[in-house]
């Protein structure tokens, strides 16, 4: 990549910006700057004073072809064809190109956010008068010139026409570096005149703005890099956005079909097609380029013979390679292998998107899922995917660094699940849990705590009361949720210290119901009243209570740290059975050792905890 630094006039980028020379790429945001930045920015040009440099890349580059549009405000013919692409200074060059030609109207918006056009003057006397007041003499009105107050009733200041702008000595800022001479030379004072001419309109016809322009070898990684270097106080650029106007430039697709590819419009079509899996809705438009470019970038590893083959890859850097052509190749496979990825969720217990523990997880399971095809659903192939599943979970892999998983996921999971290898996958390998974390599991934080309460309700687990199996339908039905089973209440009462109280062996998921009837009742006065309540014998209340890995005996005579106890070594078992590995016991006296909290709350969503009240729901 190689740049130029020049400097140019303002006035020719506004001939290139009117012309479609300098035009943006589609992948630029919308135009946003607020009226009063706008008259600051014509200030800063009345003083000559320096404004920050622009970023532009030439065109012309096999690899870059983004799609152009024009600066908001310019009416271009289709087709014109840009020599620079602006990648900084958008917002800059757009309010001098509305507020410096054509009829000088901008559309902009007030500092509460409501949209207005504008127009911009200067008062030609105040501002000769003092160079410290160039600020107060510039002006902003209203589109048709007119400043209106008492709700609109009454007229302030009428500068609708070149006649009444001249008569109240307010020069037209659209005019600067457009035909001024013939409104100056109109006008009554002829030395006011030629005073503003000399102090203001001479000067700004040299007033230079730097450039940097990037030349024909820079590629769309770089782009992407240069751009959110410089786009400090924007939203960050992400690779769908890129990707939009690449796709939209693909002349193959065009001429096949006489129209663009619009990236986003394709991305909205997914999503309606998974309108009935919502638990997909955490599904982003850049972990679908990711499954594409893992499949696209595998397939190139696959069928390269030389000793340095292409490696696989789901880096950004690699998604910003894809051509319009594998996007289509891979949309529809994938499409289907998220929704399979849907049902895979279902299957271990988890309905909706809250209560995914990595919903980045998904990107190299439904990759995974379209290079296994229906092989996936083989039992042997599946109890593998499960596995692998669970410690990505468990062993809490996907929180960073999450990239290069996936790529070893893609290259070494479908050829051991269908037993073409007997490598065993990182993640199965690197994948550890320790009895001390089940101690700082405590909120919705932290994968492996969702983990835990969906493999309880897939233990076969039903709800207290009613005889209802909390499946997919019930979940939702009896307002499932995550909640204590020695209430806050009771535990403050009798000195539970909170790592044992909050973690997630004293909670389970039960139903809205269940869990007022629990309130903050010690634990053997509410079985008594969900037995009475539930009509249910004790025994089969503590069948229940099993199927929740619920020590019954411990709960009956309030006896929290047996219950602690044996409901920890319960869990260790669960998680042990879906690793397929020990779990290291290393609690002696029931508390976490030190290390025990480095894992805790690994990543940030919103918590569903416990709020109990006596007599309240223990949620």
């Amino acid at each position: 990549m190689g740049f130029l630094t020049p400097m140019y006039e303002l006035g020719e980028y506004l001939a290139w910006t009117r012309s479609g020379e300098i035009q943006l790429p589609d992948f630029q945001r919308g135009y946003k700057w607020e009226d009063e930045r706008i008259r600051q920015l014509l200030v800063t040009v009345l003083r000559g004073h320096p404004m920050g440099a622009v970023m532009l890349l030439k065109t012309g580059n096999a690899q870059v072809r983004f799609k152009p549009r024009a600066i908001e405000g310019v009416d271009l013919q289709p087709g014109t064809e840009a020599k620079h692409l602006l990648l900084d200074g958008q917002q800059r060059l757009t309010s001098l190109t509305q507020a410096l030609s054509g009829n000088g109207a901008v559309a902009t918006k007030d500092s509460r956010g409501k949209l207005l056009d504008r127009r911009y003057l200067v008062h030609m006397e105040s501002a000769l008068s003092s160079f410290d007041r160039v600020d107060e003499a510039v002006i902003s009105i209203p589109a048709d010139g007119v400043v209106r107050t008492n709700f609109g009733k009454d007229v302030e200041l009428d500068l609708s026409d070149f006649d009444k702008q001249r008569a109240l000595g307010y020069f037209p800022l659209h005019l600067l570096y457009g035909d001024y001479m013939s409104w100056i030379l109109e006008l009554d004072d002829r030395d006011l005149g030629k005073q503003f001419h000399e102090a203001f309109i001479k000067p700004a016809a040299t007033y230079d703005i730097p450039a940097i322009v990037l030349d024909e070898s820079t590629d769309k990684a770089a782009v992407a890099t240069v751009f959110e270097k410089v786009n400090i106080g924007g939203l960050p650029l992400n690779v769908f956005e890129l990707l939009t106007a690449v796709f939209a430039g693909d002349a193959d697709f065009f001429a096949e079909t006489g129209q663009d590819f619009r990236l986003n419009d394709d991305w909205h079509e997914t999503q309606r097609a998974w309108a009935q899996q919502p638990v997909l809705s955490k599904v982003e438009s850049t972990d679908f380029l990711q499954a594409v470019t893992m499949l696209t970038t595998r397939e190139r590893h696959l069928s390269d013979t030389s000793e340095r083959r292409p490696a696989i890859s789901a880096k950004r850097e690699d998604v910003l390679k894809l051509t319009l052509q594998d996007y289509l190749r891979w949309r529809d496979p994938l499409r289907e292998a998220f929704a399979w990825a849907a049902t895979f969720l279902a299957d271990r217990h988890i309905f909706v998107s809250r209560d995914i523990p990595y919903a980045k997880q998904l990107v190299p399971l439904a990759a995974i899922r379209v290079v296994l095809g229906k092989d996936a659903d083989l039992v042997g192939v599946s109890e593998k995917l499960r596995r692998w599943y669970w410690c990505g979970v468990l062993g809490e892999l996907y929180g960073s660094a999450i990239e290069t998983r996936f790529a070893r996921d893609i290259e070494m999971v479908p050829g051991w699940a269908l037993g073409q290898t007997e490598s065993t996958p990182r993640t199965v390998q690197d994948a550890n849990f320790t009895e001390s974390r089940l101690h700082s599991l405590r909120t919705r934080n932290a994968a492996a705590y969702k983990g835990i309460a969906a493999l309880l309700l897939a233990n076969g687990a039903r709800d207290w009361m009613e005889d209802k199996a909390l499946d997919k339908v019930q979940y939702v039905d009896l307002a499932v949720d995550i909640h204590h089973i020695f209430p806050q209440h009771w535990c403050h009462q009798h000195g539970i210290d909170d790592e044992r109280r909050e973690s997630i062996v004293n909670k389970t998921a039960i139903s809205a119901r269940t869990n007022r009837t629990i309130g903050g009742a010690a634990p053997s006065e509410y079985v008594q009243v969900i037995q009475s309540r539930g009509q249910i014998e004790a025994s089969q209340l503590d069948a229940v209570l099993a199927s929740h890995a619920v020590p019954s005996a411990a709960l009956r005579i309030d006896d929290f740290d047996a219950f602690f106890r044996e409901r920890r070594e319960a869990l260790c078992v669960i998680v042990e059975a879906v690793l397929g590995k020990a779990v290291q016991r290393d609690i002696d006296a029931g508390h976490a050792d030190e290390g025990s909290e480095q894992f805790d709350d690994v990543e940030f969503e919103v918590a569903f905890d416990d709020a109990d009240e006596p007599g309240r729901s223990d949620a």
